[in-house]
């Protein structure tokens, strides 16, 4: 008796993905575990009493509309490579990278506001914790700017386009993980101010 190509079992499909989109999450993983762990210690800490009370830098709104700016040239720039759209994708990655070093730039003029308002790094650990979180951020946003600038050299090199995304798809993702991190983190210090 044969038995009908139906009825042969057939392994399961192999999930796969590209190595180097693993490690991205690997690499985001660990991030929010940081923030996480930074974030959990702040309240921690905070109910312990003697926090200071100080507002929060009206230049950390700003940064907040810039970083949602960037977001969204991020993802213009995908959508163009996914249409072959050179010169869209020039411009995009150009606009976030000058959108990104804006939000460097207003970060720390919201440093020079919390200094104004005699809240600093050493001190009570409420001034510390807002320096940790922000300038923590503002690392990782300065890795993220390198990675703009690769994408903008492979770019300009024409090697993104619709048949190779891997590396746009992995700097939008990662833009777009560094602008949802800033505004958990400025909802985070806003509420628990």
């Amino acid at each position: 008796m044969s038995a009908k190509k139906s009825d042969i079992e057939t392994p399961a499909q192999v999930l796969s993905m590209h190595p180097r989109k693993f490690l991205l999450w690997l690499f985001i993983v660990s991030i929010v575990m940081i923030f996480a762990s930074l974030t959990s210690a702040y309240v921690v800490k905070q109910s312990e009493g003697a926090w200071l009370i100080f507002d929060l830098p009206e230049a950390f709104i700003y940064s907040s509309i810039v970083v949602l700016l960037s977001s969204a040239t991020m993802q213009w720039a995908y959508w163009a490579a996914k249409k072959d759209n050179l010169s869209q994708i020039k411009i995009a990655v150009g606009a976030t990278l000058a959108l990104s070093l804006v939000f460097l730039i207003v970060q720390y003029l919201g440093w020079e506001q919390l200094v104004d308002q005699q809240v600093f790094f050493v001190g009570n650990p409420a001034g510390s914790f807002i320096y940790v979180l922000t300038g923590l951020h503002a690392f990782h946003l300065a890795a993220g700017i390198v990675f703009l600038i690769i994408v903008l050299i492979s770019t300009l090199r024409f090697k993104v386009h619709s048949k190779s995304m891997t590396q746009i798809e992995m700097c939008t993702t990662f833009w777009h993980f560094l602008s949802g991190l800033w505004i958990y983190l400025y909802l985070f210090l806003l509420l628990n101010n």
